[in-house]
């Protein structure tokens, strides 16, 4: 069993006696790693995916991002309760169930996944500060660094360092980080919020209620929707984000009696703002940059989409507004990556999160602030990219499994049920597209 910290063992004693709807309030009131789940999401995949599916196919892909999130948050509620109750470290208790080899490729999953998500992640926010400097006439940051692609990606990379070292000392930094990063999720939200509020008037209500029912469109522009869904799957719980929740939850200082807590910070911290945030994306780019028929593939970068949504809110308020919501989403989940590959490091050469292993893990995704010079065309990269770093997934779904089954208090053989259906329908549709475009 996994001991509370005293501060989260007492907060969990207040909630001694109260109703359920009480303690859920006290539960969103204190948040949790559920916001470092969504945040880490909530990146360059998700918003390739999301203006990409949105142009293509307008409202159609709704449901995409939410049963993605639904699958991962099935996994993630399983992998909460056995990292709560089990005293052993997760990489450490997966290997003891699921087999060593299981483990060291959900770890090393966990650190390519998040190398190379690096690159796009700068190439993102490295566009998005040429953009805010462009707008606002400032040729050089603070006077220093030049207001270009890759001296955004800089200047993003020294926030993004500095945050990284700070998490993970005590419970109390692990607790002002997440609350840092609420922040950057709810400025996100917002953010896209104008746009679709301005657009309002504009849009089929209709049409975007249907799009939350699972459907697949006919072919647009020679593009074949199924890649965007598995696209879509692949972005919403990443390899990296499984190999973090469990440390996060520790970092946190809970124990087994935050069961209960983990599992409504799941709902409340990562599928509602992660709903939320990519469901305004891709309407406001349904609504106001949609595919305008012919043959050809339209493709879509950054910049284009924050000069075509100015037309909305004003060139340069637009253009700020959807400039802040990348450089958010790309923000939180450099950060995060950093976090995880050190996380992944450690646990494979057995040093722990405390040691020089985990700091130097951290710095292994760092070349990726190269992104604005190497990762060209990037909502379109995007896409291949999710997919293959998905097929890692499988593979962890099925070591929960059976660290899961052999846990001496096993979940419920339905909930298992669900995840080996989960396991079958990603393995299912990946490797089909993954088939199909090479065939």
């Amino acid at each position: 069993m996994t001991a509370a910290s005293p501060e989260e063992a007492a907060f969990i004693a207040t909630l001694e006696g109260r109703g359920r709807l009480s303690r859920y309030g006290a539960y969103l009131r204190r948040g949790g790693p559920g916001y470092l789940q969504s945040a880490m999401t909530l990146g360059g995949g998700t918003a390739a995916s999301s203006l990409f599916a949105g142009r293509m196919f307008g409202y159609e892909l709704l449901w995409v991002a939410p049963v993605g999130m639904l699958i991962g948050i099935l996994l993630l509620g399983v992998l909460a309760r056995l990292a709560l109750e089990d005293a052993e470290r997760p990489y450490a208790a997966m290997a003891r169930s699921a087999g060593k080899w299981v483990a060291v490729a959900w770890a090393l999953g966990a650190l390519i996944a998040s190398v190379i998500w690096h690159f796009p992640q700068y190439a993102l926010a490295g566009a998005a500060v040429e953009d805010v400097g462009q707008v606002m006439g400032i040729e050089r940051l603070l006077g220093v660094v030049p207001m270009t692609p890759v001296g955004g990606a800089f200047a993003v990379l020294a926030i993004a360092v500095a945050a990284s070292l700070l998490y993970g000392r005590t419970p109390r930094l692990a607790r002002a980080y997440e609350l840092f990063v609420q922040v950057l999720i709810m400025g996100v939200i917002a953010c896209f919020g104008l746009v679709v509020i301005n657009a309002a008037g504009d849009i089929d209500w209709g049409a975007v209620a249907r799009g939350f029912i699972p459907h697949i469109p006919a072919p647009r522009g020679g593009q074949d929707p199924w890649i965007l869904v598995a696209s879509g799957l692949g972005a919403a719980v990443g390899i990296n984000m499984v190999l973090l929740y469990p440390y996060s939850l520790r970092t946190r200082g809970w124990g087994e009696e935050h069961v209960e807590c983990a599992r409504f910070d799941l709902f409340a911290g990562m599928l509602v703002p992660y709903t939320v945030a990519t469901t305004l994306v891709l309407v406001a780019t349904a609504t106001t940059i949609p595919w305008e028929g012919g043959e050809e593939l339209q493709k879509l970068k950054p910049v284009q989409a924050a000069q075509a949504f100015g037309a909305v809110l004003g060139e340069t308020g637009g253009r700020l507004v959807f400039d802040l919501g990348l450089l958010g989403m790309a923000l939180s989940t450099i950060a995060l990556h950093m976090i995880a590959s050190g996380f992944a490091v450690a646990e494979m050469t057995g040093a722990g999160p405390e040691s020089l292993a985990y700091r130097l893990g951290t710095f292994l995704p760092v070349p990726g602030v190269l992104g604005p010079l190497f990762w060209q065309d990037l909502l379109w990269l995007a896409v291949p990219t999710n997919i293959i770093c998905g097929l890692f997934l499988p593979i962890t779904y099925v070591g929960v499994i059976l660290w899961a089954r052999r846990a001496e208090r096993p979940s419920p053989s339905p909930v298992l049920a669900l995840m080996a259906l989960a396991t079958i329908f990603l393995t299912a549709v990946l490797t089909a597209t993954i088939v199909a475009k090479l065939a």
